[in-house]
């Protein structure tokens, strides 16, 4: 199936639902396909393995993240470090 350059994955969905929201699913996509770092050896190998499960290719370790990173948002303020305590 042809693939356009602003869209690219997007472009399945052809004229439907609009331009801002098949632009949102590329951003989206993107963040899932990417590989990340993993948090036990350091390497650029993890990669979603389900819905919110992570896993990296190098050491194996498996763990829970967010749906579409693994640190989700809300997982990263809370682990950040107390001021002034």
């Amino acid at each position: 199936m042809p693939r356009t350059k602003k869209i690219g994955s997007a472009g399945r969905f052809g004229p439907r639902y609009g331009t801002k929201v098949r632009k949102l699913v590329v951003e989206v996509e993107k963040k899932l396909k990417q590989e990340y770092k993993c948090p036990k050896c350091g390497a650029m190998k993890v990669r979603r393995t389900g819905s919110a499960i992570w896993q990296c290719r190098r050491c194996g370790v498996k763990f829970a993240g967010g749906a579409y990173t693994p640190k989700a948002a809300a997982v990263a303020v809370e682990r950040a470090p107390k001021e002034g305590a």
